[in-house]
C-alpha cells in the first residue's frame, strides 16, 4: 500500500451514501497522519464481506452487528435514524411516516445469499414487531437496483437515514421510521491485517467519536 515517499494509503469500502458524512474522520486521518491517505471503494448490502476477506479493501465502514469470527469490528463511526423507500404513489408516502409494522403489509428487496442472515435482518427484518412475517423478494444486488425496485413499486425497502440525505431519486420518498432503533456504522477490517495504518485510522475514529448523521 506504500508508494515511495508516501505513508500507506488504506482502501475504505462503505455502502453507497456514507462517504460524504465520514469526511471529517477522513480530514482527522489526514491531519493526524500526513502522506496517508483513504481511498474509498463502493460496497453492497447484498455483498458486505467479500471485498474485505479478498484483500481488495482493507476497512469497511457497516452497519452493526457484524458477528464473523475472522473480522475485527472497531470503533462506531456513524450513527443515525432509518428510513423506509417508498414509491411515490405508494399509500405511506402521503402519510408521510412508517412504522416498522407496516413492513408486514408490503414486500421488501432480498439482498440474496451473500450476506449473512443475522447482518441483513438488522436493517431488513423478518418479522415484524407483532410478529407477522415480512414478505420478501424480488432480489437486488446493489444499491440502483433497490432504488429500481422500489420506484417501480414492487418493493419498499428499509434503509439508513443517510441514504435520503444524500439520494434523491426520481419516484421515490424516504419516510422517517420512528420506531426503528437507532443504527451504528462502524470500522470493520480483517483480523490478520492489523496493521499501524488500520490501527491509526481506529483510533483517529475513537477518538473523534460517532458522527451524528
Amino acid at each position: 500500500m506504500g508508494r515511495g515517499g508516501r505513508g500507506p494509503d488504506a482502501t475504505a469500502g462503505r455502502v453507497r451514501p456514507c462517504r460524504t458524512r465520514t469526511a471529517p474522520l477522513v480530514d482527522a486521518f489526514r491531519s493526524r497522519c500526513p502522506g496517508s491517505d483513504i481511498q474509498f471503494g463502493e460496497i453492497n448490502g447484498s455483498d458486505p464481506f467479500t471485498a474485505l476477506r479478498t484483500g481488495e479493501h482493507d476497512v469497511h465502514v457497516l452497519w452493526l452487528p457484524v458477528a464473523e469470527p475472522d473480522l475485527t469490528v472497531g470503533p462506531t463511526v456513524l450513527t443515525g435514524g432509518r428510513v423506509l423507500a417508498v414509491s411515490a404513489d405508494h399509500p405511506l408516502a402521503a402519510r408521510g411516516t412508517a412504522s416498522l409494522e407496516d413492513l408486514g403489509d408490503n414486500r421488501v428487496v432480498d439482498l440474496g445469499p451473500d450476506a449473512p442472515e443475522y447482518w441483513v435482518a438488522s436493517m431488513v427484518p423478518t418479522r415484524t414487531l407483532l410478529g407477522r412475517r415480512v414478505p420478501r423478494g424480488p432480489v437486488a444486488r446493489t444499491f440502483h437496483e433497490v432504488l429500481t425496485l422500489v420506484a417501480s413499486g414492487e418493493c419498499v425497502h428499509p434503509l439508513g437515514e443517510v441514504a435520503a440525505r444524500y439520494n434523491s431519486p426520481p419516484g421515490i420518498v424516504f419516510l422517517p421510521v420512528p420506531d426503528a432503533p437507532t443504527l451504528q456504522w462502524a470500522l470493520t477490517w480483517r483480523s490478520t491485517d492489523d496493521n499501524p495504518t488500520i490501527r491509526a485510522l481506529a483510533e483517529t475514529a475513537a477518538d473523534l467519536g460517532p458522527i451524528a448523521m
